[in-house]
């Protein structure tokens, strides 16, 4: 009997090459393209920076009907706004740096998105992630993506068993360029289309719109020298992300970063760059792709979504937390992103970040 694969059709080259590629392996295919919030300035939503708008849902049919597989347009904006948008809100009034990418994964379409497929009589759910599911035995493990510039392995780290067994990941062989030439030799309208670089539901790029469109009172605070000096003042730390260099408007000639943000006196601390290195990083709510690794395991890990993986030893494991030590010290640790394990090409998982220390 064929399998039934529901693909996940954001109106990118990406998802529609898995769709085409899914269709030639003999699956029969069903396209969705999820709308998950609705913007009032359309000429936001026709940049071409996002996926998921106007214009993207009708690229969607067309590769679909190009393809010759039904297509239809899935309302998820409750959950959506539930789960990913209320949280990014949340997280950056309290001073946090939230990776949207991560919960949107894992609470609407590797959750939701896939509980409903399932539903439906779908067999699998598919999306353009670059990324690779191995099966060992009765294991899925994830990996890395060939393409270790194009790599998504990191926003997936939350998926477990289940949606493994469940998922496809048709692009996690290709590089990026034959993914376009793939499109090309299909015939697809969107070969050459840009890939989007906003936050979907940030499409003019600027985040604190949102925030202000949300309700976040941006209240004035001090910045704070290493020493805790006030050297200047600051209109809302929702401004502000650890590492961020831009916009202290601070005189002098020194380069001075944020180094951290203390919200609960709405202060903003800066220092040189040797203030964003940490060895020891502590993180929340680990969550284990295969099973969870030891204490005294010695990984790699990312802090950030493009950082390059560093050696690390762990130090503390629980259903709670995890703590770990890096060789050499990392950057810009930011409370609210991950922390994602590999072992090889291996996710091994990960946790959110709460803290980094010299």
């Amino acid at each position: 009997m064929t399998e039934r694969v529901l693909v996940a059709m954001s109106g990118g080259v990406d998802s529609a090459v898995a769709a085409a590629l899914l269709h030639q392996q003999g699956y029969e295919v069903v396209g969705v393209t999820l709308r998950l919030y609705t913007e009032p300035d359309e000429t936001a939503l026709r940049s071409g920076r996002t996926c998921c708008g106007i214009e993207d849902v009708g690229d969607a049919r067309a590769a679909a009907q190009r393809i010759g597989i039904p297509h239809y347009v899935l309302n998820m904006e409750r959950e959506f706004q539930r789960s990913v948008v209320d949280g990014f809100v949340g997280a950056y009034a309290q001073g946090r740096t939230p990776n949207p990418c991560l919960a949107c994964n894992q609470h609407v379409k590797f959750s939701t998105l896939l509980d409903r497929a399932l539903a439906m009589g779908v067999d699998r759910l598919a999306t353009g992630h670059y990324a690779r599911i191995e099966r060992d035995g009765d294991v899925h493990r994830l990996h890395r993506a060939e393409d270790d510039a194009k790599d998504q392995s990191y926003v997936l780290y939350t998926l477990d068993q289940d949606a493994l067994a469940r998922t496809l990941f048709p692009l996690g062989g290709l590089k990026k360029t034959e993914t376009r030439q793939v499109a090309r030799d299909l015939g697809l309208p969107l070969a050459d289309k840009p890939d989007s670089v906003d936050i979907c539901f940030v499409p003019g790029g600027d985040y604190r719109e949102v925030l202000r469109d949300r309700g976040v009172a941006f209240a004035p605070g001090p910045i704070l020298g290493a020493d805790g000096v006030e050297v200047g003042r600051h209109e809302g730390i929702a401004n502000f992300t650890v590492g961020q260099r831009r916009g202290l408007g601070l005189a002098g000639p020194d380069r001075r970063f944020v180094t951290g943000i203390d919200a609960s006196r709405q202060a903003v601390i800066v220092g040189d760059e040797r203030g964003l290195l940490s060895r020891r990083v502590t993180a929340s709510e680990p969550h284990w792709v295969a099973g969870p690794p030891e204490v005294g395991d010695v990984v790699e890990a990312r802090v950030r979504y493009h950082a390059a993986p560093a050696v690390a030893q762990i130090l503390q494991l629980d259903a709670q937390r995890l703590v770990v030590a890096f060789d050499d010290p990392v950057r810009a640790v930011a409370p609210g992103q991950a922390i994602v394990l590999y072992r090889g090409t291996e996710v091994m998982g990960g946790a959110t970040i709460e803290r980094g220390d010299a």
